[in-house]
């Protein structure tokens, strides 16, 4: 059998790459330790959040799927922050972990040129440092131009708890056994990651009156910029907030040695996640804290399960036990799932490039938890960019490749291949410097059109683009064009909201640059045929046009230092003067521009200036 492209693993990653090289022409198989796992939310059963629902809404505007499937088996909607300024807003859905899997399978099975196929990849077949396709554990081999590996959490993957060791991936499944040591063959470096999950408890055994309720919005959202929102706002499924207590601190305390990670096991190598730790980690780390938040979420309207946000451990059973019964509501709780440690092997990301191809192996690609994050969303992008890029090669196309400033994709991409992982990558607003660009509300004008170019949006879609692009000028020019003076009609309305009398006339574009005055409030001067998502835009454009210009000044400057390029096969030994760490890290990462360069940790500005001054000598010859 031959393929154009051959995804491996179908996890959240390996749905986005295998659907986008499919919908972009490539004959595509989709290899997956078990049909029935495809999508799974083995962890938190929500989509989006802080940074991770803007991905969200990046991944639809570029054409990929996991929008859509949020937003038909959502279960409850938030937007986050959102009384805070545009830049750190985020929606954050509660999904259902039943029919996410279903409805992301039933995509696939239907999805034109792509073939899944139910096996374990054991080996690739690698010739002259390009990868020719894939060996099952049965011995079959496939062939492929293109291998993309989205392995998850499965290389040599191990569940931990208190003292005992499992080989075995989450819901013990089948890890793969052989596959890493094939990577490490080829002259890869493995390190070694590992996460958690806490317990699922009976929700029937929930005392919800000592709990804190918490609804989903009652303004319907989605997050596909082609969804009509179609829920019941007042139907939504309720989470509930609870807390630690001192009880709980104290049996972890007392119990730590029995923990995987505090002495229970002493040949635990991998390292743990630094933005979403274990208790044992939040009880050690912060000593002094009195409480920690606990969310108890719904994890699908077809089951019982409760998943308890915030609780991971690798305790004992019988210490679980303790640990959930000392918590407000939780007392007489029934633990349907123990809560788990799982240690499994990744790649170390700067042995990538921008596009995700792996700089050893020609056509092989990477994206996921192999890559060294966590998370649904971190993977779902990696995936649909190893995709589009994959199948681009292929083509024959230029490929690829986000900016910082184009979308929190390239924030992602970018830190991977450039600063390398201690801990598995978590996305947060904090790490992009130009957020302000990066908004939920503008992932479309930002990215819709590379998904167009790339063959993954449609006439269709693309003309609504066009026409909102249209649409939001024609209110910048109408605002900037309408001017208003202080007649008493005037003075009386503004009096009303209130904001400070007119001394003079002023533009309607001037006038909501106030900050007690809103869109609607503009709506009393002028009828705006336009829909709530045109008015946002233009509101924000207004109100944060200082703001906005500065930063894109910024990344502007950064996209001259990117269009700085350094060729491929440059040597850094030949260069004189740079710092030992600085040639070091440079001679690692191997940064395709000055740009790049100039964020790799141990890179000072002084090495900088020398390596310009290196590359116009070379200009010169």
């Amino acid at each position: 059998m031959k393929y154009d492209c051959i995804v491996v693993g179908g996890g959240h990653a390996g749905c986005e790459a295998c659907l986008a090289t499919a919908r972009m022409g490539m004959k595509t198989l989709l290899v997956t330790g078990n049909i029935h796992n495809i999508a799974d939310m083995p962890c938190n059963p929500s989509i989006g959040g802080s940074a991770k629902g803007i991905v969200v809404r990046e991944i639809d505007a570029l054409g990929g799927e996991m929008g859509k499937n949020a937003d038909k088996t959502q279960i409850q909607m938030k937007m986050l922050n959102n009384k805070k300024g545009p830049a750190v807003q985020a929606l954050r859905a509660q999904a259902d972990n039943i029919s996410y899997p279903k409805q992301m399978q039933e995509t696939l099975f239907k999805q034109e040129n792509l073939t899944v196929l139910e096996g374990m990849v054991e080996d690739l077949i690698v010739d002259e440092k390009t990868v020719k396709g894939i060996v099952l554990e049965n011995g079959e081999k496939i062939y492929g131009q293109c291998v993309i590996l989205t392995t998850g959490t499965y290389l040599k993957a191990d569940i931990l708890v208190g003292d005992t060791r499992h080989r075995e991936g989450p819901h013990g499944e089948k890890p793969s056994q052989h596959l890493s040591d094939c990577l490490k063959n080829l002259g890869f470096q493995i390190i070694r990651l590992k996460t958690g999950t806490p317990q699922r408890v009976d929700k029937n055994s929930i005392r919800y009156e000592e709990t804190k309720r918490e609804d989903g919005d009652m303004t319907l959202y989605t997050f596909s910029f082609d969804d009509t929102p179609e829920y019941d706002v007042t139907k939504q499924t309720p989470c509930y907030l609870t807390y630690t207590t001192a009880e709980t601190h104290q049996i972890i305390r007392d119990n730590l040695s029995k923990s995987s990670m505090y002495g229970g096991l002493d040949d635990i190598k991998g390292v743990g996640p630094r933005y979403c730790p274990s208790i044992e980690d939040k009880i050690v780390r912060f000593a002094d804290k009195e409480r920690h938040q606990l969310f108890l979420e719904p994890t699908s309207l077809e089951s019982n399960e409760i998943y308890i946000q915030g609780f991971s451990t690798s305790m004992p059973h019988d210490i679980q036990e303790q640990m959930v019964h000392s918590i407000p509501g939780l007392e007489d709780a029934k633990i349907l799932k123990y809560a788990y440690a799982i240690e499994y092997d990744s790649i170390y990301p700067t042995q990538i490039k921008q596009t995700l191809e792996t700089k050893l192996i020609k056509n092989l690609y990477t994206a996921g938890q192999i890559n060294g994050t966590s998370g649904y969303e971190e993977a779902a992008c990696q995936g649909l960019m190893a995709g589009i890029n994959a199948a681009l090669k292929i083509q024959g196309k230029e490929p690829l490749i986000l900016k910082r400033s184009d979308g929190y994709i390239g924030v992602l991409i970018d830190d991977l291949v450039t600063k390398g992982v201690r801990d598995p990558y978590r996305l947060l607003t904090s790490r992009a410097e130009y957020r302000l660009l990066l908004r939920h509300d503008n992932a479309d004008l930002r990215l819709r059109e590379y998904g167009y170019q790339v063959g993954l949006i449609s006439d269709a879609q693309h003309d609504i683009l066009l026409q909102k692009k249209n649409a939001i000028k024609e209110v910048l020019d109408q605002l900037q064009n309408h001017k208003i003076t202080p007649v008493k009609e005037v003075r009386d309305y503004l009096e009303t909201i209130p904001t400070a009398p007119l001394k003079d006339g002023i533009t309607l574009y001037d006038l909501l640059k106030r900050p007690e005055i809103k869109i609607s409030h503009i709506k009393h001067f002028i009828d705006f045929p336009y829909d709530s998502s045109i008015l946002e835009q233009v509101e924000i454009h207004i109100k944060y046009e200082g703001y906005i210009m500065k930063a894109q000044r910024e990344a502007e400057k950064m996209e001259r230092l990117e269009a700085k390029k350094i060729p491929e096969d440059i040597d850094y030994n030949q260069i004189k003067n740079i710092a030992s760490e600085a040639r070091q890290k440079l001679q690692e990462v191997r940064p395709t521009s000055i740009g790049q360069a100039l964020r790799i940790s141990g890179v000072n500005p002084a090495d900088i200036s020398i390596l310009m001054v290196y590359l116009k000598k070379g200009e010169k010859h």
